[in-house]
């Protein structure tokens, strides 16, 4: 028997049954193996921890351990692999896509405690890392040696490096400089078993399979990642960037296939559209024209003649795809101030709606504008607005649904209004996600994206790994009756709940 026909695991077929915990058990075998402030039980100091950035889900936990150490993760580990509890790993807690969101019959296994920097090689441009170590801080201490960690996501100033590994985290510099997978040499990590494993290497290159490449991505259900080696990239002499502004959405997607058919590989590419501008502007003025339909933020770094020689040519792209106004960054000052309000616009919708739904999607550069045309015809039928930004160089998207989960049936109109933007993704030859992963936000869509085989392989890789499904169960892939139960209510317009997940 193959693995191709051996039978699949249980949790493949149907999401299983957790219930069956002895409670008091577990906390006792927990309190043995962890230090007292490393373990949380009681409900209201679970609370903090009932969601990640994904608000709109909540569940709290069985308990939360809080290890300091690699020893202790897996002591926690050995406990619910033997006893069959749930583990759900979590780091800052910043992921959208519900990825760390607790298990009711499980225990939330923190790795906040664990944000040590054990290493800067300045020659070997590497760093060796703790998983709770924030993405801004690596970049703040290697900033002496002349050296910083590339992937810049919005949120870097508060996402931990375990976290990035674990959603294999972008940014508006990724296009040039990559995601976190191309940035990380070696992980370690625990199995849910317990067992110690070392994945890839300080070298280029390592004989097998690529594992590291495996674990960026897999959502916590692969392994408890413990320590991270990432590479750090010189710091480039100097940096400009170049804000076009348009009168047409379409106009301004073209412009972005025609910088990338041009050969230039921007260091950023960047695209907001005029509700997102208009929302951005008011929170950090950052001088952006507010008549425009839509602006692209392109930036060039390296030597001042490698940047002067790509910003003229940038420029001509830009101008000939229909740009109606141009302006490149004078100083530091300016071009930082371009870029503060594009991370911006997350917080910037926070101050103009009650709540707003992140999505996260990826379709060819040469379809944006038909998205944004699309999406403008969706806030006409959900009846809700939606302001878009996007990571325009590698095509996905993250438009902002504005809602009040206070007034009566607009939540359920922003799912279904999210819904139809990934199933659109699909329909335009992309993906239901760029970079914030699957978690319980998209895993209907997954039931779109893969087949029936392609589902059953997954499955089969997770169970090499954790053939109970202990890790993060319910997540990122889904059962093989989910899918079929998603199949019927689709046809009927409808959305399956995921069970045992508080919604507020």
């Amino acid at each position: 028997m193959t693995a191709a026909t051996a039978p699949l695991p249980e949790n493949a077929l149907r999401e299983l049954d957790y219930s069956q915990v002895d409670v008091a058990r577990l906390i006792g075998e927990l309190r043995q193996a962890l230090p007292p402030v490393a373990l949380l039980h009681d409900h209201e100091d679970m609370r903090p921890y009932e969601c990640d950035g994904l608000s709109i889900y909540r569940q709290v936990p069985l308990a939360v351990a809080l290890p300091g150490t690699e020893a202790e993760v897996a002591a926690v580990l050995k406990i619910c692999h033997a006893a069959g509890v749930p583990v759900v790993a979590r780091g800052a807690g910043t992921g959208l896509s519900g990825g760390a969101l607790p298990h009711a019959h499980g225990v939330l296994l923190s790795l906040a405690r664990m944000n040590k920097i054990l290493g800067i090689d300045p020659l070997a441009r590497t760093a060796v890392v703790q998983p709770g170590v924030r993405n801004l801080r690596i970049s703040e201490e290697a900033a002496a040696h002349g050296l910083y960690y590339a992937p810049d996501p919005s949120s870097q100033i508060a996402c931990s490096i375990g976290g990035n590994v674990a959603e294999n985290a972008g940014g508006v510099h990724c296009l040039k400089y990559g995601l976190t997978v191309h940035n990380v040499l070696r992980v370690r990590g625990v199995t849910i078993d317990g067992e110690v494993v070392e994945i890839g290497n300080h070298g280029l290159d390592a004989p097998g399979y690529d594992l590291l490449a495996l674990m960026h991505g897999s959502e916590g259900m692969l392994a408890v990642v413990t320590e991270i080696t990432v590479k750090l990239t010189p710091k480039p002499q100097f940096a400009q960037c170049v804000l076009a502004a348009f009168d047409d959405v379409i106009k301004a997607g073209e412009a972005v296939a025609g910088v990338i058919a041009a050969g230039i590989i921007p260091a950023g590419l960047e695209m907001m559209d005029q509700p997102a501008t208009a929302a951005v502007e008011a929170f950090v003025h950052a001088g952006y024209p507010l008549d425009a339909a839509a602006i692209l933020l392109c930036e060039s770094d390296g030597t001042p003649e490698e940047v002067a020689e790509e910003i003229g040519r940038m420029q001509a792209v830009l101008e000939s795809h229909g740009a109606t106004e141009i302006r490149i960054s004078r100083d530091e000052a300016e071009r930082l101030r371009f870029w503060a309000g594009r991370k911006a616009a997350f917080p910037a919708a926070g101050r103009i709606s009650a709540d707003y739904y992140c999505m996260d999607g990826t379709i060819p550069r040469k379809r944006l504008g038909e998205m944004l045309t699309a999406i403008q015809g969706m806030e006409k039928t959900y009846g809700l607005r939606c302001i878009n930004v996007f990571h325009a160089g590698d095509g996905n998207m993250h438009p902002l649904i504005l809602f009040d989960a206070n007034v009566p049936g607009e939540l359920e109109r922003a799912e279904e209004f999210g819904a139809a933007i990934l199933d659109l993704s699909v329909d335009l030859g992309g993906t239901i996600t760029g970079e914030h992963g699957v978690g319980i936000e998209k895993i209907n869509q997954m039931c779109r994206q893969f087949s029936v085989d392609e589902r059953q392989i997954f499955f089969r890789v997770k169970a090499a790994f954790d053939p109970k499904g202990l890790l993060n169960p319910g997540k990122a892939i889904p059962s093989m009756n989910r899918c079929a139960e998603f199949g019927r209510m689709h046809v009927q317009g409808g959305q399956v709940p995921h069970p045992e997940i508080e919604r507020f």
